[in-house]
Formats: C-alpha cells, sequence, structure tokens
C-alpha cells in the first residue's frame, strides 16, 4: 500500500514507478458551424507483472503502454475509437522537465507520433489520429479527496484533476479536418493496485457556473467507497464522502459483450446543496480492451447548485459491469476487419 507525500507539481506530472498510471483528458467541443463533438485520450503506463491484466505478464519489459483515444460526432449519433494495446515510447519522451510522451504503434499503415506533451506552466498538447489539441489550464489543480491521495480499503491511490482546459485546435472526421474550440478536462492518477478486479461509475461534471466536480463510487471485495471533489468559480476546492449515486433505471446492453451500462444517473452531494440529473449524449460509446470492457462517454447535466437552477455538459466511465458474452468472437472478427483495412492500403500506395 502507498505511503502519503504530498503531491508536487510539475514533478509529479511525470511518470512514477508504481503499478498503474494514466494521463487521461477528455473534453467538449463544438465547430465553427455549431456541431457538437467529444473526444477521449488515455496514456496508460502499466508494470506488466504486476498489474494483473491478463495479457500484459508475457510482455517482455520493464513497463508497458498503451493508449485509448475516442472522438463522438454527436449530431452522426457516431464513435471513432482507437484502442492500442501496446504502444512505443519515444527514446526522448519523460527526459524533459515538463510531461512529453511521443509513441506510436506497430502497423502496416505506417508511422503516427501521437503526441502529449505539457507545452509550458499552464498548456498542454495532445495529438492522435482524430485531433490536435492545445489546452490552456485555467484553474490550480483540483487535489481529490482534499490532499490527492485516497485510501481505497486495501488499496489507495494519488489522483489530481485539471478541471478547467480551455481548448483549441482541429478534429478529423473521414478526412475532413474541422476548427473546434471548448472546455477540457484531465485526470492523472497512479497507484500500487491491479485496477483489472476492480469497478467504479466516475464522472467528471462542468457546470456553466463555473463550477467543476469529479466524483465516483469505487467498489472492491464488497467495499464501496463514494467521494466528490469540487472547486467553484475562484478556484476554492471541497471535498465530501456523502455523495450519492441513483440509476435512473435508463439502460443500454451492448452487442459486442451483452453488458448492461446504466446510462442516466441522478447525482446528489446533500451536503453541498448539489442534485444533478445526467444522460449521454450517445448511448453506444463501449470501449473492449483485452477481457476488459467499459462504458467511456460525454454528458448532458441538468439540476440545481446551492438553490440556483444549472446547466452543463461532462463525462462518464463505467468500469467493471460484467459481460454476458466471451470476447473470443468479437477479436477474431475485429482482427480480420483490420488486417484487410492495412493491407488495402498498403496494397494501393
Amino acid at each position: 500500500m502507498l505511503e502519503y507525500k504530498p503531491i508536487k507539481l510539475p514533478e509529479d506530472e511525470l511518470p512514477h514507478q508504481n503499478i498503474i498510471e494514466w494521463w487521461y483528458f477528455n473534453g467538449d467541443l463544438t465547430d465553427e458551424k455549431g456541431n457538437h463533438y467529444n473526444f477521449m485520450d488515455c496514456l496508460f503506463k502499466a508494470d506488466p507483472k504486476r498489474a494483473k491484466i491478463p495479457f500484459l505478464p508475457k510482455m517482455p519489459f520493464k513497463n508497458v503502454y498503451f493508449s485509448h483515444i475516442l472522438l463522438s460526432d454527436i449530431a452522426a449519433n457516431k464513435l471513432f475509437r482507437e484502442i492500442n494495446p501496446l504502444v512505443f515510447i519515444s527514446k526522448d519522451s519523460f527526459t524533459k522537465d515538463l510531461f512529453f510522451a511521443n509513441y506510436t504503434l506497430p502497423s502496416l499503415k505506417g508511422y503516427f507520433n501521437y503526441e502529449m506533451e505539457k507545452i509550458d506552466r499552464d498548456n498542454w498538447h495532445l495529438k492522435t489520429p482524430y485531433f490536435d489539441l492545445v489546452l490552456k489550464s485555467k484553474k490550480p489543480p483540483l487535489l481529490v479527496g482534499g490532499i490527492g491521495f485516497l485510501s481505497l480499503g486495501a488499496s489507495s491511490t494519488y489522483y489530481y484533476s485539471l478541471t478547467d482546459l480551455e481548448t483549441s485546435g482541429e478534429i478529423t472526421i473521414n478526412g475532413r479536418r474541422l476548427k473546434v474550440r471548448g472546455k477540457s478536462w484531465l485526470d492523472h492518477q497512479w497507484a500500487d493496485a491491479a485496477y483489472s478486479s476492480f469497478k467504479w461509475t466516475w464522472f467528471s461534471l462542468q457546470l456553466q457556473n463555473n463550477t467543476e466536480i469529479v466524483c465516483f463510487r469505487f467498489e472492491k471485495d464488497k467495499q464501496s467507497f463514494n467521494f466528490a471533489s469540487l472547486i467553484d468559480s475562484n478556484g476554492n476546492q471541497k471535498n465530501y464522502q456523502d455523495a450519492e449515486f441513483i440509476d435512473l433505471n435508463d439502460h443500454w446492453q451492448s452487442h459486442d459483450t451483452g453488458t448492461i451500462y446504466p446510462l442516466s444517473w441522478q447525482i446528489k452531494i446533500p451536503q453541498a446543496e448539489i442534485s444533478l440529473q445526467v444522460k449521454p449524449l450517445i448511448r453506444e460509446q463501449e470501449m473492449i480492451f483485452g477481457l476488459i470492457n467499459y462504458w467511456e462517454g460525454g454528458l448532458t447535466i441538468s439540476g440545481e447548485c446551492e438553490g440556483k437552477i444549472v446547466e452543463g455538459r461532462g463525462f462518464m466511465e463505467l468500469v467493471g459491469y460484467p459481460s454476458k458474452k466471451g470476447k473470443l468472437n468479437y477479436y477474431q472478427k475485429m482482427l480480420i476487419r483490420k488486417i484487410k483495412s492495412d493491407l488495402k492500403k498498403v496494397i494501393s500506395k
């Protein structure tokens, strides 16, 4: 179990020698015509021998990296996703004073340099095949739980967020490049825990009154932990353990895994006088990684905050909800489609 030490930034933005670590971004974007999009970009670092993710122990590396990316076209009700089970990090990654990762993955389609970089004190840069974005932090880091360290039964994790990232850049959809602007979010966590056996129901909430909230229910070995951390328009932070998550019985079942995901929720934080309802922007937002499947996507928010009506946008992540189907057939079909696509592109060159 981890021993607590105060988080120091920017030093702790860099990788740690723990079992699992991730740098996760999500965001809500609008193009010049007012069309609406969501994105997610997450780089993972794991100890293959201790992470207990099924295929990782066979990897002959001290650390392995993998990435998950999505871009949702809300008007078209379409999800573009990329799940890279292994990416290769460049030699100069993590060698600078500020966070810098340049990486790629083996592919017959050729090299693409993915980038996740902190440009200066307040600005980040993300580059994937789906988007090229600059994100400027407008608030101090939100230290989740008050100190950026949470005890979760036999496990613990370091955890902080940048909740108000002014975002601009381009997205690419079907070969079309579109200029976009919006607001994004960063989560950075590192822990000595094998996350593959955990379950969580997680929300990042960005309200129009310039208040942001991260809240979640974490479940492990019949124990349950509820947390909420809030940062207001002035950067003041508050933390609560009385958050309530009420399933509104709006479920979607995956065609690929048979998993039933609860998509609409009421979130209550009584001590903060907050009661919010969240609903998905697109229902079919499942991500499948090895034997792990999860739901990830954008939300609309409505409700009350301190007696005032509020609206907003957010993201939800549902991990650990049981699959009802084996994933072998799914991966066989996906592999065949990918090989055919890659060969077609190579032959056409």
